[in-house]
């Protein structure tokens, strides 16, 4: 089990008018083997609810991380949050996701629907233990995880998707689970399931969502390396070590920039063949070396692919485009943010003289910062990456 991971992604419909969500989601990573997801659903919605569930979340997320066990966790809740007066019902409702050592899951539920588990593309019934903490009916399971789950766990909002309008009753959670079966093996991350799903409930709602709406999705995968250059190298003399070491990777391997795809097939010894296709007008054609796995054009390729990357880790509305399109920045999206869960970044730091022209709105500095910020977003989607400049 060492060589898989998990690849977590949510997203969020806020109650129609209003500008806070009133559910909240937290995420405490315990190095790289464990972590601590926190779905709260807080009572009403708009300012209040998100304080509420705001509030529950990281409660619940810094007691457990301490090592504090549940029952301690819901009694501090208790007496640090109000009951409402008015209806006398729960603050919060809440759904823990423990995952323990990338091997093992424990699912904590109070009152949010039941946690959906897949597994081969069809959903599987699990154990469920109830508790009685505090007063509160806790339903408690523990999971051994296998390569290809897919755990999505969400608020009431989505069961409640339709009612009154396409649907009399709402989204129930058989109809939700059929939906999910139907694409779930297809090799979506986390974050597009999370937003095909929250997508239909919205849909289902007829754009104004009646109900604070959040989705998150667990999937177990295994770990899949892949290299990346971007530009030759300052020193001409350091290209057939730059060359050695990219292609001594395991993975795949990608090469973005004319003069370093030239670099590449000299050192392959194999001929450059352009693609003379232009899926996107704005996007410049990729090329093909034999044993390369992608050759794309340089500064414009990677501007569009962080783009997309500052895209999809908010609202991930564009995965539309790039999930399905073939130019070059659609191409590499669908590796970096699909496939790859460690990525190795070759980055050469000459000076390209082309980008020297004070009438281009690029330069150097340009350049490295791209590099920099497309590696702090790919962190932030839980991939491991490392930068290696020559």
């Amino acid at each position: 089990m060492t060589d898989l991971c998990v690849d977590l992604g949510y997203n969020s419909l806020n109650h129609i008018g209003e500008e806070l969500c009133g559910d909240h989601i937290e995420i405490v990573e315990q190095g790289d083997q464990s972590k601590i997801i926190v779905l709260a659903d807080g009572l009403g919605s708009g300012v209040k609810a998100s304080i509420l569930s705001t509030l529950t979340s990281k409660i619940i997320a810094t007691m457990l991380n301490a090592g504090m066990s549940l029952e301690d966790c819901v009694q501090t809740i208790a007496d640090t949050l109000p009951v409402c007066s008015v209806r006398n019902v729960a603050y919060s409702t809440f759904t823990i996701i423990h995952v323990l050592n990338k091997k093992e899951a424990d699912i904590f539920q109070y009152d949010n629907p039941h946690v959906i588990l897949l597994r081969n593309g069809v959903h599987v019934d699990y154990p469920m233990t109830e508790l009685n903490i505090g007063g509160k009916k806790i339903y408690r399971s523990h999971v051994r995880l296998e390569e290809g789950d897919i755990f999505v766990a969400m608020s009431d909002g989505c069961i409640h998707a339709g009612v009154g309008l396409s649907l009399n009753f709402g989204w129930q959670r058989d109809n939700i689970i059929q939906y999910l079966e139907t694409f779930s093996q297809v090799g979506f991350t986390a974050k597009t399931l999370a937003t095909m799903l929250l997508d239909e409930c919205n849909r289902l709602y007829d754009g104004v969502p009646g109900d604070d709406t959040t989705v998150f999705v667990l999937r177990v995968r295994r770990r899949e390396p892949m290299n990346l250059m971007f530009g030759p190298p300052s020193n001409r003399n350091d290209c057939d070590r730059m060359m050695s070491l990219f292609f001594a990777k395991e993975g795949k391997h990608v090469i973005c920039g004319g003069t370093t795809s030239s670099i590449a097939a000299k050192h392959l010894n194999k001929p450059i063949v352009p693609v003379l296709e232009y899926p996107d007008p704005d996007i410049p054609p990729i090329a093909q070396i034999d044993g390369v796995d992608l050759v794309t054009e340089g500064i414009i390729t990677m501007n569009r692919v962080l783009e997309y990357a500052k895209d999809y880790l908010g609202d991930n509305k564009k995965y539309e485009k790039w999930s399905f399109m073939h130019d070059g920045a659609s191409l590499l999206s669908r590796l970096l943010f699909e496939e790859a869960t460690d990525i190795n970044f070759f980055v050469g730091r000459a000076v390209n003289p082309a980008h020297q022209n004070p009438e281009l709105p690029i330069n150097f500095h340009i350049k490295m910062n791209l590099v920099t910020e497309l590696a702090d977003c790919l962190r932030n989607m839980g991939k491991r990456v490392k930068i290696n400049y020559f």
